[in-house]
């Protein structure tokens, strides 16, 4: 074994087009560090349906250039196969480490292919990417990012020309192509020949966002914003200003693009310390300048989160849940009068259907993940609960951070004018459609294999109730739906709640998603119903992670 791995890096080394990763992969050979060398050649990063992720590094289980040159080869060949001989591919790049090099290897391949290609103008966010593919009328695009996942990682992300995500068979087809390539060697990889495009796409993509909100709509929440060391800031200040909304108050620290992320664990608006920034930076303004709201793209920008005063909160602010802004945005929507689909995950908040429901509209519930979201037939909003939303289907067929951060303004400008605000919003909703409080137990492990356990665990031996209430149904979406395709997870419908299980797509964690229903007679039984749901949820927690042995 010992003699076969170092032959197996040798090899990869004399391919190694990246002095960086060179350098690393000579030094674990020379050390013989076989423990290092198996963890980089023990397999290959399967390319699947988020593309590729992973942690930065030389070896065919790592983010490097040549991992990233046969998934570009790969991603040709299919399109060529597909009868797209001369087709546009449009590249993206988010600001981590290797993101630029991984963007220019994939325009030189596609042009080495016989495809055309052209580059975004530098670091931005994913949704430009996603409106560029459409805008340009292009065959397929490809954004390098890993989104929030820590510093050391990055990713590929491949969309086709409708301007969504790849769905199954394409990743399968594609991973095909990918392996069949024998060597770096046999890939052209010419020194120009690719367009880099200027901001006239960035403009068009900015016109676009004015769409998003009424005309004639109040503009006068104000906001602080953090960018999370991503790509965001330009692209959100210029969408903020052609709006008529005051100038964001940025929080510095984290205000440009920085690929180490200094100041948070995880560059994710969810993780516990990753606002603690922006809620000093909203405290710290008094007076007029006293913001409505805080703002938070992810890094890519293609997620928004949201905070909101909250006095019973020793910070102050309290984060809105992605189900909470989901529904949010989609009454705003159907005050406004917006007619189509609405369609989320189904690890989302029943909430959303009905809020469609009431309002008479079309209601579709889908696969995690906006590959399958944008997919939904007439959409007009999409969202799931990981603080993705799509307010501007046409425009960009993916969860687009920039955009949701104008309409959520928008609708907090209009509930200010009224004297009110998102919380009053949402206990209408409450008393309107029941209380519907989401909550998630989320496991991050470093042995994959746990996961895999958990799950089997559940199957073999399948609790019969959580939380004392009696679990009615129990689907196991291995095995697919009339209304879903096959996919990892378990769901458990009960009294009045809901849990479903699954693996994470991107990351390595066991995700649970719970939701519960109290029914709401009035504002005055808010404060009750609340305290029970908090209670059900922390009992259901404790119930599922016993059943699952995490």
């Amino acid at each position: 074994m010992h003699d076969e791995l170092i032959a197996q890096a040798q090899a990869w080394l004399t391919e190694d087009p990246d002095p960086d990763t060179r350098t690393e992969l000579a030094r674990l050979i020379e050390a013989e560090d076989e423990t290092e060398l198996a963890a980089r050649f023990g397999g290959t990063l399967q390319f699947g349906t988020a593309g590729l992720r992973g942690e930065l590094g030389a070896g065919p289980m790592r983010m490097n250039r040549s991992v990233v040159i046969r998934a570009a080869a790969g991603l040709a060949a299919y399109l060529k196969k597909q009868g797209h001989d001369n087709g546009l591919v449009v590249i993206g790049y988010d600001a981590r480490h290797k993101s630029h090099d991984f963007a220019q290897d994939t325009a030189a391949v596609m042009t080495g292919a016989g495809l055309r290609a052209a580059v975004l103008p530098r670091p931005l966010p994913t949704p430009v990417l996603a409106f560029a593919i459409r805008h340009l009328g292009a065959v397929a695009g490809v954004e390098v990012t890993a989104s929030h996942n820590p510093p050391r990682d990055n990713g590929y992300k491949v969309y086709l020309g409708d301007g969504s995500q790849i769905v199954p068979p394409a990743d399968i087809e594609i991973a095909a192509e990918i392996a069949a390539v024998p060597s770096l060697t046999t890939v052209p990889r010419p020194t120009e020949g690719w367009d880099t495009l200027d901001d006239s796409v960035l403009d068009a993509y900015l016109a676009r966002t004015d769409a998003v909100l009424s005309e004639g709509s109040p503009r006068t929440a104000r906001t602080v914003y953090t960018a999370m060391h991503g790509v965001g800031k330009d692209v959100l200040l210029a969408a903020f200003a052609r709006a008529g909304f005051p100038e964001p108050v940025l929080v510095a620290e984290q205000a440009d693009p920085d690929p180490e992320f200094p100041t948070v664990a995880f560059p994710n608006p969810e993780e516990p310390g990753a606002m603690d920034l922006a809620f000093a930076t909203a405290r710290a303004l008094s007076g007029e300048a006293a913001p409505d709201l805080i703002i938070a793209n992810d890094p890519d920008a293609d997620r928004c989160a949201v905070a909101v005063h909250d006095g019973t909160d020793a910070t102050g602010w309290r984060m809105l849940r992605g189900d909470e802004v989901g529904a949010l945005l989609a009454a705003h929507l159907v005050r406004r009068g917006a007619t189509g689909t609405f369609a989320e995950s189904i690890v989302s908040s029943s909430l959303l259907g009905r809020i469609a429901e009431k309002a008479g509209l079309p209601h579709v519930e889908t696969l995690t993940g906006f590959k399958w979201i944008a997919r939904a037939e007439g959409l007009r909003y999409g969202y799931e609960e990981a603080l993705g939303y799509c307010v501007d289907p046409e425009g960009v067929r993916d969860k687009d951070g920039i955009t949701a951060a104008l309409l959520i303004t928008e609708l907090s400008s209009q509930l200010k004018e009224e004297g009110r605000t998102l919380l009053d919003l949402l206990d209408d909703l409450a008393v309107e459609h029941g209380l519907h409080a989401t909550d998630q137990l989320s496991v991050r492990v470093e042995d994959l294999s746990l996961i895999g356990a958990a799950m089997r665990r559940l199957r073999e031996q399948p609790p019969t109730e959580l939380a004392g209430l009696p679990i009615t149904r129990t689907d196991d979406l291995t095995k697919g739906t009339a209304e879903l395709p096959p996919t990892d997870g378990l769901r458990y419908t009960l009294d009045g709640a809901r849990v479903i299980v699954r693996p994470s797509g991107t990351e390595p964690k066991l995700k649970c998603y719970l939701e519960v229903v109290i029914p709401v007679g009035s504002h005055q039984d808010l404060p009750a119903a609340r305290a029970k749901a908090t209670a059900l949820l922390e009992s259901i927690k404790r119930d599922l992670s016993t059943a699952a042995g995490i």
